[in-house]
């Protein structure tokens, strides 16, 4: 068993390391020089069977040197926040520190940037250097970053592209300035029009998550102050992806009431898994019709799918108001 009295500080600092799970462990060596990786390797490695009062021993000298440095109290929020997103991610970090701290300001420009469209994005990255372009793009939904990608001048895409897949670890300094960046620019002016939050697609969102009997009550009254803007939200609750989830006894109900021909246009601008949900309501003999006539029709022009795709959305909105089919259940008073 190794002698206590032979231990000097590395070989302390060794058995706290093996003390600790591996990813734990992990994580320290990766902050370590090569010569102090080498040095403290070479300990672990010579460590024997450790004894109950080696480990004491390592651990009161790790609690006698803490004590003596005790903790500073520069931003322990964020301290506080960066231990909590390590551990359980991002989303559920936030939601927990609003529960330790619901007086705390939470929101940044940066977390403000992650909801604003691309068109209110692209003034705000507008002459930037591509590495704080590449830093505010990972914060993005991949889509929301895509399209901010595409306003940027041709000649510094690839530059971007090339910084977002070599980023690895961004500094807490880095992040900061990116908030700093995105505040400064909202306050001269340039970003005013990342303050357009919203409009019909979250409205329709909303709306799609409320159930039948809220939507019942409320899209009466909004066609009432603005019915143009009402038949936005509604495009926007009603489209032809939403139908994936109908039943094979009300997807029946809907075929029945589209032509062949709209059918197969509508289908040629879906995946095969997605036609799936079609083919489910037909007989085999009908299916194997529809997919060979998919095959033999060739390449179709993107606005007659998307005016096949309305036809048949409209007729599914028809059955719906007529009680033929139904979407599922949602809200409090959908049954009877």
């Amino acid at each position: 068993m190794t002698e206590l009295a032979s231990f000097d500080e590395a070989d302390r600092a060794a058995v706290m390391v093996m003390l600790l799970e591996g990813d734990q462990a992990a994580r320290i060596l990766s902050q370590l020089d090569p010569s102090e990786l080498k040095l403290l390797g070479e300990k672990m490695c010579a460590l024997s069977e450790i004894g109950p009062q080696a480990v004491t021993e390592s651990v009161a000298g790790f609690i006698e040197r803490t004590e003596k440095l005790g903790l500073v109290t520069t931003d322990r929020v964020g301290q506080v926040r960066s231990l909590m997103t390590r551990a359980v991610g991002e989303v559920k970090a936030d939601n927990l520190m609003q529960r330790i701290l619901p007086a705390a300001p939470q929101t940044s420009a940066l977390e403000i940037a992650r909801w604003l469209t691309p068109q209110a994005l692209m003034p705000l990255v507008k002459g930037e250097h591509p590495q704080a372009i590449a830093v505010l793009l990972v914060q993005l939904d991949p889509e929301v970053a895509a399209e901010v990608l595409h306003s940027l001048p041709p000649e510094i895409q690839p530059e971007v592209v090339h910084r977002v897949a070599t980023l690895g670890p961004v500094s807490a300094e880095a992040i900061s300035m990116l908030d700093e960046l995105i505040t400064r620019k909202l306050s001269e002016g340039q970003g005013r029009s990342a303050l357009q939050i919203g409009g019909p697609r979250d409205a329709a969102d909303i709306m799609n998550n409320s159930g039948k009997a809220m939507e019942k009550r409320v899209m009466p009254e909004i066609a009432k102050i603005d019915k143009a803007l009402a038949r936005e939200i509604e495009n926007e609750m009603f489209k032809f992806e939403h139908l994936f989830v109908l039943d094979p006894q009300s997807m029946g109900a809907l075929l029945r009431e589209v032509d062949s021909d709209i059918l197969i246009d509508a289908l040629k601008g879906i995946s095969e898994l997605e036609r799936e949900c079609f083919f489910r309501a037909m007989s085999s003999r009908a299916a194997d019709g529809v997919k060979d006539e998919i095959a033999a029709r060739g390449r179709v022009k993107l606005a007659d799918v998307v005016a096949a795709q309305k036809q048949i959305v409209a007729a599914a909105r028809r059955l719906t108001a007529e009680g033929v089919i139904a979407f599922g259940a949602g809200g409090d008073d959908e049954y009877v």
